[in-house]
């Protein structure tokens, strides 16, 4: 059973320091509920239920009007670097983090994992309203104060002899939200050819996350630089790429592989197809209900502990990121990996909190 052998691996784990640097957007993120009907004030609404009732009600007022009530469940962290931060500090690994947290004050959400973290902020965060339904959330943002991400403004505010030394004490780069940034492929270009390329030899061993964040905004023609660029941090460490389902298609249309399904054969398949194709270490699927990947022992897929009740959903693949990544620096094997970050995500979308290693090994044991 992939839980018992996950859970076998957890009990032997190392006991050595972990390290990650994350970078390097930053939102506030507004939750809120569409409201449906609303028979009195305060929670005495039913909700609509889907985006897909969310879209009609929309659309139905086309050459009209409408209005449409946003019920608030209140303001968190956001952004795919801090949530992932966060979930990476409860999973143990100490942490520096750059990016949008707030200029010159850091904005309040952030004030926890400031006080948990080494920090460096570029610019103001961003700010996006989640409109969340039962089956999804439609994320409505405003964002130019990622504009203000470049090198140029990195080395200014953390300085390259810091940026290296950073680099050089991480186990984990975890570089994420690349839709959301225009500049980050040059970014990533800027610190690989005069950071990277740079550190010990030692440095062979660090292990480099990507997650684009829904590229479907972005060009095509952009997409496959990213990926490009993505790849070339090969040379310098273990490259993993994660993807959810709708950004796994939009990559495998973009490289000319062929779309996923959900079924475990048709992920296995295509996570293995993108490793090629792209030629990083380790490429990650992970639809809502399962998980799958290639790396250099082959293909591994998991079913995920489903909920169609989640208390909350922004922020659980950057919480299937952090599992996932975790496992990784804790030696699991890919099941191992796969599992670990599945149940991060469960865990979170059904409690709103992070969870630490031994709350997922409780998890793990009690899965339903």
């Amino acid at each position: 059973m992939f839980r018992a052998r996950t859970l076998r691996q957890l009990a032997a784990r190392s006991a050595r320091p972990r390290r990650a640097l994350v970078g390097f957007d930053g939102f506030v993120d507004s939750i809120v509920t569409p409201v449906g009907l609303r028979r009195g004030p305060g929670e005495d609404f039913t909700p609509i239920p889907t985006l897909a009732d969310l879209g009609a009600r929309i659309s139905a007022a086309a050459g009209m009007s409408t209005n449409l009530e946003l019920h608030p469940r209140g303001d968190k962290l956001g952004g795919n670097g801090p949530i992932m931060a966060n979930a990476l500090l409860a999973l143990g690994s100490g942490l520096t983090y750059l990016g949008a947290l707030g200029r010159p004050a850091v904005h309040p959400v952030f004030a926890d994992l400031a006080a948990r973290a080494r920090i460096f902020s570029l610019a103001d965060p961003a700010h996006t309203l989640a409109v969340e339904c039962r089956d999804g959330k439609l994320m409505i943002g405003r964002m130019r104060s990622l504009d203000e991400i470049t090198y140029s403004r990195l080395a200014e505010v953390v300085g390259e002899e810091t940026l290296r030394a950073e680099l050089a004490g991480a186990d984990l780069a975890a570089f994420v939200n690349w839709t959301m940034i225009p500049h980050l492929t040059a970014v990533l270009r800027e610190l690989r050819g005069r950071i990277v390329a740079g550190l010990p030899s030692a440095a062979e061993a660090r292990r480099y996350f990507f997650d684009l964040a829904d590229p479907e905004k972005r060009a095509v023609a952009d997409l496959r630089e990213a990926l490009a660029e993505i790849a070339a941090f090969g040379a310098h460490g273990r490259v993993t790429l994660g993807l959810n389902l709708k950004e796994a298609r939009q990559v495998a249309t973009a490289v000319g592989e062929a779309e996923p399904d959900e079924d475990e054969a048709s992920l296995r398949g295509a996570a293995a197809a993108l490793r090629t194709r792209l030629g990083v270490d380790t490429v990650v699927i992970h639809p809502r209900a399962s998980a799958a990947c290639a790396g250099p022992e082959g293909t591994a897929w998991v079913p995920g502990p489903f909920t169609a009740e989640p208390r909350l959903t922004t922020g659980a693949g950057d919480h299937f990121n952090a599992g996932f990544a975790t496992g990784q620096l804790l030696g699991l094997d890919a099941e191992g990996c796969l599992t670990l970050g599945v149940a991060t995500s469960g865990h979170y979308v059904r409690t709103g909190e992070s969870p630490d290693l031994a709350q997922l090994e409780t998890f793990l044991a009690n899965w339903r």
